[in-house]
């Protein structure tokens, strides 16, 4: 079958068993150094609740992120509590209360998931221009991620990408007994990138790629990256996250206000 996103022709790199029960192609395309799977008809099942029991550093992940995440929007971005932000696919809405925490207007958007952390900040389309769209392991869930990622920019009018992804080697993606990002026992992770898969994808949606680890950041401005390096840098994260709310302040307080008011309205 041919790519999803070049057209180009694939093959199939290895074929596995999804849930315990349903055979899965794996197609590779060698032009884009992407590896998918064709026609996986178990979504439903696999996302009959949105966090699968395996995912056991789902609290760290967002903990993590958020400081990271803190560090570029302020330091990187150049963001002085002035921008506005959302968190795509964002689940139960844990980074995006963080982000909140940390001083940043941060709001949630999720089609599938119950809104538990952030409630009463969720996205609609009078909030305007977004500086930029967070998707924490969002894109490996994919059916098809070009569109996926020219859609929700779209639809928050904003042109940088901040997302997370664990990639393959570049043109070498492992077998199913070398990598566990597959996870095959949970159904959801469909859509596989390399850097330079990646760095591919962002030419195609004319973006500039940043690597920064498993962190990665797509966007239409020519944005420092010795600062988006400096800001993510694991020794320096949390110490510029704390400069980060210690000069814009928490808005936990002040969303507590926002909800009383609302609540009083009603």
């Amino acid at each position: 079958m041919n790519c999803h996103l070049c057209n180009a022709v694939t093959r199939t790199h290895f074929t596995a068993t999804v849930l315990n029960k349903y055979e899965a192609n794996y197609h590779y395309c060698a032009e884009c150094d992407h590896l998918f799977v064709s026609e996986p008809t178990w979504l439903d099942e696999a996302y009959s609740e949105a966090l699968t029991q395996e995912d056991t550093d789902v609290a760290a992940r967002n903990v993590f992120t958020a400081l990271r995440l803190a560090a570029i929007n302020y330091f990187a971005l150049g963001d002085r509590g002035k921008g506005r932000y959302v968190d795509a696919a964002g689940g139960y809405g844990l980074l995006t209360r963080l982000m909140r925490d940390l001083g940043f207007d941060y709001f949630w958007s999720d089609r599938y998931a119950k809104n538990l952390f952030a409630r009463g900040f969720e996205r609609d389309a009078t909030q305007g221009v977004c500086l930029a769209v967070s998707a924490v392991e969002v894109l490996e869930h994919t059916t098809n991620p070009l569109e996926f990622i020219r859609q929700i920019l779209t639809e928050c009018q904003s042109d940088t990408l901040i997302f997370t992804t664990e990639v393959f080697a570049d043109n070498n993606p492992p077998l199913p007994g070398a990598w566990s990002y597959y996870a095959f026992n949970t159904g959801q992770h469909i859509a596989f990138f390399s850097r330079r898969g990646l760095a591919s994808l962002a030419k195609r949606l004319s973006m500039n790629y940043y690597p920064l680890g498993r962190l990665h950041v797509f966007s239409k401005k020519n944005l420092p990256y010795w600062k988006l390096k400096l800001a993510s840098h694991k020794l320096l994260v949390i110490p510029l996250a704390l400069i980060t709310v210690s000069r814009l302040g928490s808005r936990r307080g002040r969303d507590q206000a926002i909800i009383r008011n609302r609540t009083n309205r009603v």
